[in-house]
Order: C-alpha cells, then sequence, then structure tokens
C-alpha cells in the first residue's frame, strides 16, 4: 500500500512502545527531509484562491510550514492563513513529486501549533457534553445506551465504530445498523466519547499524552471483540487513526470505512432490496475520502426506481469544524451551487453524505423545494423497513427553540437528565452549531455546578 491509498483505508498499524510525542517528532523529521517546499500542493489546492496567496508565493508558504515542523517556529502571515483552511480534500496528494501526503504533513502542522496555544483547551470536555444532551434529546433510554454506554467485549466478527460526533444525528447510525442486520453480520457497537479516535486530544488540545491514551484505550477496546474487521462510520476517525497516526500502533483486525464493506457486498444488499423507492435524487458528496461518495453512488444505482440525476462534490472531506468549515469562502461558494442545483425541477431529494454534512443540510428543507434525507434511509426503504426517525432533522426545521424542547425535554427526562429549562434553551443554538470548536460553549467548560443539570 502506498502512502497515497492511505487516504482510502487504514492500514495495519505498526507495533511500537515508543510514545505519541516520540511517533509525532519521528513523522516530522522524516516529511522535513523529504519535502523540497516546491509549492506544488499550494498551487493546486482550491484553499489558496481564497488567501493573500500570489503566484510565485508557494514555496515561502512551504518554507514556513517546514520551519514548524522542524523547530516549532510559529507560522505566520500566508504559511498560516494556508495552513489553518486546510479542509483534507487531498488534492495536493497525487501532485507531490516526492509522493509526500502534505494533507498529512498539515495534520501534524496542526498538532505542533495547538501545543503552542490551543484556542479549544477545553474542546473534548465541551464536545461529549454536547453529545450527550443531542443524543438525549432524540433516542429512549435503550437506544441511548446502546450508543453511549460501550459493551463488554465479547468475540464479534464486527465492530461498528460509531465515533463521537455522530452521535449528534444518531438515526443515521442506527440506519447503518439496519443494513448491517439485513446482512445478518455479527457485529458489535463501539463509540461515544468513551471510545473517542483521539484527534479531539491530539489535534485541537495539543494534548499528546492525553492522545496517547484515548488512542490505545480505543484500540484495545476495539481487540478485545477479536473482531475481524473495524468499520467506521466517522471520516475523521478513518483520517486520524488510518492516515495521521499510520505506523504508531499494530491491530489484528482491518480498520476501513463502513460504506467500503457494504459496497463490498452490494449484489446482496441488492437481493434484499424489496421496496421501490422512485426520488430523484442529488448525492452530496467531498472531494476529499473520494471512494466513499463512488461507494454510496454505486449502491444507489442499485435502488429499483431512484434515479441519481446528478452529484454534487464539495471541498474537504467532510462539512463540519474539521473539513469544509475551515476555508469559509470556498464553503460559501461550493455550497451556493449545492443549493442551486438542489432546487432544479429535476431534483426530489439532496441526499447528504456524513452526519456533519446531514446536520448541515437537512434543516434547508424547510426551506427549500427538495427533502434532504441521507444514503442510509434510501437504503433502509429499499429494504422494505422504516427509516430510523431523523428527529436531528425535525429540531433544525424549526424556528422556535421552545418547541424543539417541548418534544427534546421529554427524551431528556426520560434519560435521567433534569436541565433547567431556561439555560438550555439559550444554550441550544451553540449546542446545535457546534460552536464548541470554535472556542464556544464555554458553559461546558465549567464544573458540574453550572451545567444547568437540576436535582
Amino acid at each position: 500500500m502506498t502512502r497515497r491509498d492511505l487516504q482510502e483505508t487504514m492500514a495495519p498499524m505498526v507495533t511500537a512502545k515508543q510514545s505519541l510525542d516520540d511517533f509525532l517528532a519521528q513523522e516530522r523529521t522524516a516529511l522535513v527531509s523529504d519535502c523540497t517546499a516546491c509549492g506544488k500542493c499550494v498551487e493546486v489546492c482550491p484553499v489558496t484562491p481564497f488567501t493573500a496567496i500570489q503566484s510565485g508565493d508557494e514555496p515561502g508558504v512551504m518554507a514556513g510550514v517546514l520551519g514548524l515542523l522542524r523547530d516549532g517556529t510559529p507560522l505566520q502571515g500566508a504559511a498560516q492563513e494556508w495552513s489553518s483552511q486546510c479542509n483534507g480534500c487531498g488534492l495536493c496528494i497525487p501532485v507531490c513529486p516526492e509522493a509526500i501526503n502534505p494533507r498529512r504533513m498539515l495534520m501534524l502542522v496542526n498538532t505542533v501549533e495547538a501545543e503552542q496555544d490551543s484556542p479549544t483547551p477545553q474542546l473534548f470536555r465541551k464536545m461529549s457534553r454536547a453529545i450527550r444532551i443531542m443524543a438525549a434529546m432524540q433516542l429512549a433510554p435503550p437506544e441511548f445506551d446502546k450508543l453511549l454506554r460501550n459493551p463488554r467485549a465479547h468475540p464479534a466478527d464486527v465492530v461498528f465504530y460509531t465515533g463521537c460526533n455522530p452521535i449528534r444525528t444518531p438515526h443515521l447510525l442506527f440506519n447503518a445498523m439496519a443494513i448491517l442486520d439485513a446482512l445478518e453480520v455479527d457485529y458489535e457497537v463501539v463509540g461515544g466519547p468513551g471510545a473517542c479516535c483521539g484527534i479531539i486530544q491530539s489535534k485541537w488540545e495539543g494534548d499528546q499524552a492525553s492522545a496517547e491514551r484515548v488512542v490505545d484505550g480505543t484500540i484495545s477496546r476495539f481487540a478485545g471483540f477479536q473482531p475481524k474487521e473495524v468499520l467506521s462510520w466517522c471520516p475523521s476517525c478513518v483520517l486520524h487513526l488510518g492516515e495521521t497516526l499510520s505506523g504508531f500502533r499494530q491491530a489484528s483486525f482491518e480498520f476501513d470505512h463502513v460504506t467500503n464493506y457494504l459496497v463490498a457486498r452490494a449484489q446482496g444488499l441488492a437481493d434484499r432490496f424489496v421496496q421501490p423507492v422512485n426520488k430523484r435524487v442529488l448525492l452530496h458528496t467531498h472531494d476529499g475520502m473520494d471512494k466513499v461518495g463512488r461507494n454510496v453512488a454505486a449502491m444507489l444505482s442499485s435502488i429499483p426506481g431512484l434515479t441519481r440525476v446528478d452529484t454534487v462534490s464539495e471541498p474537504g472531506y467532510t462539512c463540519g469544524g474539521s473539513g469544509a468549515d475551515r476555508s469559509p469562502g470556498l464553503k460559501q461558494a461550493a455550497r451556493a451551487k449545492t443549493l442551486a442545483r438542489a432546487e432544479a425541477d429535476d431534483v426530489d431529494v439532496l441526499v447528504s453524505l456524513y452526519h456533519g454534512c446531514h446536520g448541515q443540510l437537512s434543516g434547508l428543507e424547510a426551506k427549500g423545494n427538495f427533502q434532504v434525507l441521507n444514503w442510509t434511509d434510501l437504503l433502509v426503504q429499499a429494504l422494505g423497513q422504516q427509516p430510523h426517525d431523523d428527529i436531528s432533522k425535525r429540531y433544525r426545521m424549526q424556528d422556535d427553540w421552545d418547541m424543539v424542547l417541548d418534544e427534546g425535554e421529554i427524551y431528556l427526562k426520560a434519560n435521567g437528565i433534569d436541565m433547567d429549562r431556561d439555560w438550555l434553551k439559550n444554550l441550544l443554538p451553540e449546542i446545535f452549531a457546534q460552536t464548541e470548536f470554535k472556542g464556544g460553549l464555554e458553559a461546558f467548560a465549567s464544573s458540574r455546578k453550572n451545567t444547568g443539570v437540576v436535582g
């Protein structure tokens, strides 16, 4: 497997007793040695036109990046502006004449900058609390427990790894489980903040000691099930464990995105489709990890009655704070094109790719002439089943937080969470917008006595 292949799947990790700090230092040294600062990655980067970088500046930008990786010299000017907007699209990878992965290089840049001065030092704490509240507002207690309380280890052929943030849109995960059930897969579910991939601690908080404990703990949790494969829903987990940390630890199982597993069994899945889905759909995908988009397109093409009229690919590897949102100007331009295409007369449904995409797109259904569904909704329909209730979309389509809480409080209390209504109402806009990734949600960084919990 070449370095470039790592963007598609996770290579086996190498046994090593070294610390994560030492591993990252070793990787930075290798990249500094290999990179010639030719600037070709900057030239092809879709973010570059949205910066002040001029033609001819590219080698200087990379010289700044290498300075940070070499001896910690803080990024300034064009180098800082460019690296901070990296959305993980990976279009730089095939053009590097040295076969370096520039996306991985910039992920390592992120870790160094976070170590120097993280603007989100309590991100994991804030994120974990936000995820718990959002899930508790949408799920009955048994479903809440399935996603937030990891089971005891027992032999299973497959581990379905939800990651952390996908639990904000839990209906996608339960749809995916329905598909695995239809294929009669022997699997167990692992995920939530208790089984994080470590990207928050490493890339955002700059705490490599904590990140190492988290990574080792999660890999050990996977191994406890003795699986042949671990299937990740979250693209950030795939990139972090499979690309940024490639070579850090060894595993006895294959680690891959769930769509690769499903598309390899596409015929068996298609044989189980019993319900036509007479919809004309526009598929939303991303430039980064584009194989996932191709996988979804292939599965949609086998659904009886369904017509995929077009595909719109947006920059980055996903929507959200780790992906497309890092370059707001580029994101805005791409999103305008997506919505214009979705409004066309030949489109009934805009199909989302990941949880972050669905969270951003689903609320637009209230204002558009199209429905927003995830690809898992359509596969479950084709299987003759009812997709899991998309309560997240229902909330996002509301323009009244009191109406959201009228339903949400019922679920919260059923899950044993009793919060001051006014306090939570004031925080809901931040929770749904995931402002913790921009330094917001300060209320969740404080002690328990200030978290609005009653009793």
